[in-house]
């Protein structure tokens, strides 16, 4: 659901901008009979997507069915749920979205699966502040984001430090939404160390991750996170936590890198880039190298070649591409 807010939806909305030229593309949440029958069904995440792949399946035997996979597939439902992992047998065609994670699809099931990098549009340079050295946080309070230990690197760096941490997304856990409500209160030195906006909408959260000097996602599992993507597309460096969801997108080279859960990793990383121009440009320099990856053109040519790909078996003259 638009909504949501999530990566996901942004994919979902993203890929049916590329499509919609050439095909007639339907949003949803889920398809079931009854429904407008698409020549191509188009899913996101195998579990919560088992339904409607197992229904669409048995309505139209052999037609084309693309399931993308997101990171709770890849590093925790597909070992654990066999819904999930019936929903990579259902599939004609598979994706996902950072070279790293083919190494956890199934062996059966690699030869019909492929990288697709997500994009986004670049923008202009930002206007960072100048009196505090803005990290911005984007993630909903989830435990698959871990905003915890980013929230304990805030605590941990110097009284002096120029570093202050600003928080999007939404409260989805109480106990995690608590903790951000209480560290927003504190001050020191009379001053706010880390700030939580709670939702935000998109185009604001975009210009919010501009005007900062680093993005930090610190989450335990990702499929390709798409705050990568539009922090790498707008000039800034990523802080990421080592697990493969990011080393995909930014390369096994990175140095922005942090164990999952070591906050004092992170709040060395904090001040190394904060206090060490040299760091910060280093940063700058090995995200600008991936930048390419993520360009919308190349995004749109792989989307459009997928469905093309998908549809090269039928014959049907009106081509529909539903989306979950």
């Amino acid at each position: 659901m638009r909504t949501a807010n999530n990566g996901n939806w942004h994919t979902a909305w993203r890929w049916s901008r590329f499509l919609a030229d050439r095909y007639r593309v339907g949003l949803g949440q889920a398809w079931a009979p009854g429904q407008s029958p698409p020549q191509c069904l188009i899913a996101l995440h195998a579990r919560r997507s088992a339904a409607s792949l197992a229904s669409y399946a048995d309505a139209f035997p052999g037609r084309a069915a693309v399931l993308v996979l997101t990171g709770t597939d890849l590093y925790r439902d597909l070992p654990a749920d066999a819904a999930a992992r019936r929903s990579l047998e259902l599939a004609s065609h598979l994706v996902v979205l950072q070279e790293a994670a083919l190494d956890d699809v199934p062996r059966e099931h690699r030869a019909k699966c492929r990288v697709i990098y997500q994009s986004a549009p670049p923008l202009a340079p930002g206007t960072p502040r100048r009196t505090t050295f803005d990290v911005v946080l984007v993630g909903h309070l989830r435990d698959e984001k871990d905003p915890l230990t980013p929230m304990r690197a805030i605590v941990r760096v110097p009284a002096e430090s120029r570093v202050r941490l600003i928080h999007i997304g939404a409260a989805l856990d109480e106990t995690l939404a608590r903790a951000a409500r209480e560290l927003d209160a504190r001050r020191w030195r009379g001053r706010p160390r880390y700030r939580w906006l709670g939702a935000r909408p998109h185009a604001e959260t975009r210009r919010r991750i501009r005007d900062a000097r680093l993005m930090v996602i610190s989450s335990r599992m990702e499929g390709g996170a798409n705050v990568i993507v539009e922090a790498v597309t707008a000039g800034v460096p990523v802080l990421a936590s080592r697990i493969p969801g990011n080393v995909g997108m930014l390369g096994g080279d990175y140095e922005g890198y942090f164990d999952v859960g070591d906050d004092a990793a992170l709040a060395h990383l904090f001040e190394r880039a904060s206090g060490e121009p040299a760091f910060l440009a280093r940063l700058h320099e090995q995200c600008a190298a991936r930048a390419p990856l993520f360009a919308p053109a190349r995004e749109r040519l792989a989307v459009r070649r997928l469905v093309d790909d998908a549809l090269a078996t039928e014959s049907r003259p009106t081509r529909l591409v539903a989306r979950i």
